[in-house]
């Protein structure tokens, strides 16, 4: 690692001059509060002409969508509402929180560390910020499950990634995938009434923190790939090729883990695959979670410029998987 440039472990240099520390500050008020969410969705830049990838324009404008976009939320001051015994069981119940917070944390020292590597400034401040708001997500979720006496097991110690740039595409494309399913899934649960209402608005501004990361890491990617030569750019395809193949062994495996019993484990981060009837009480196909998970994607993306790239293997996988389920039905 460059030893001139910040610390991967510190967490100060990943706190933007804009995002005082919890801890110092109260936070905005809430029209504040308000008006960041709506500007955190909406961003056009004042650039007339195309973006071309690799371009000092598109470096300039992605870093500055991603700052300008920013949610001075504070988990500090969240309100986490008193839940009846159903709902609370319902949340407790999720196998997800543990694996949760543990890939928060881990996606904040994977992008930190590669971040730390960038010598572009632009560049390296939006990464850095990517991972201080990566903090704030673990944070968030560790103050809910103390709110409902969730019990989390044992943390493993962060460990310095070996290859910071294997590790930060495997956490950007991680998110890609994830992020997706848990637009539609956010939105079947809002759709169910089985949770408050404040509890879904307290976890909004949190999956939309989502999509900007990566709408970020969609145009880094695009960035970062059109600067390279013919043999980097070799290199760095395999290197993707080989992640996305990791990804998929990777869900492979967790879908198959079972306990002594035969019973999935409690820390499955495989959710997707039944995460729609954990969090509804009807029944939904997987044909309409997936036509619900484009639909909330594209909604999400909806309000950037679309000039800036969205991620588009998931969305592209779907609506293949979609098209091959008609025609084979209606055969």
């Amino acid at each position: 690692m460059n030893k001139q440039l910040p610390d991967p472990f510190a967490v100060e240099w990943l706190i933007p001059d804009f995002a005082a520390p919890a801890s110092t500050q109260h936070g905005p008020g809430l029209d504040a509060l308000e008006a960041a969410d709506v500007k955190a969705r909406r961003w056009v830049s004042n650039v007339i002409g195309p973006m071309e990838p690799g371009s000092e324009v598109h470096l300039r404008e992605m870093c500055k969508m991603f700052r300008e976009t920013f949610n001075p939320y504070r988990p500090s001051v969240l309100d986490w509402p008193k839940l009846d015994a159903d709902a609370l069981h319902r949340i407790v119940s999720l196998p997800i929180w543990d694996i949760a917070v543990q890939t928060e944390g881990r996606a904040r020292l994977r992008m930190a560390a590669y971040a730390a590597t960038i010598a572009e400034p632009d560049m390296r401040h939006a990464l850095a910020l990517n991972a201080w708001e990566e903090s704030r997500h673990k944070e968030v979720l560790s103050r809910m499950v103390s709110a409902y006496n969730i019990t989390l097991a044992s943390e493993p110690p962060d460990a310095y990634p070996r290859d910071v740039e294997w590790a930060y595409l495997v956490t950007g494309y991680s998110e890609c995938i994830d992020s997706f399913f848990a637009f539609g899934l956010f939105e079947v649960a809002r759709r169910s009434g089985l949770f408050p209402p404040e509890l879904i608005d307290t976890f909004e501004p949190v999956i939309q923190e989502e999509c900007r990361h990566i709408l970020l890491f969609a145009n880094w990617v695009a960035w970062h790939r059109a600067r390279l030569s013919w043999w980097p750019r070799v290199r760095f395809e395999a290197k993707v090729a080989v992640v996305w193949a990791f990804l998929g062994w990777e869900r492979i495996r967790l879908a198959r883990t079972l306990d002594a019993e035969g019973n999935e484990q409690k820390q499955d981060n495989n959710f997707t695959v039944n995460g729609a009837h954990a969090v509804s009480a009807t029944e939904i196909s997987v044909r309409e979670l997936m036509t619900l998970c484009l639909q909330e994607s594209e909604r999400r993306f909806l309000g950037y410029d679309p000039r800036l790239l969205r991620p588009a293997t998931m969305p592209q996988l779907v609506r293949l998987m979609l098209r091959f389920t008609r025609a084979r039905g209606s055969a």
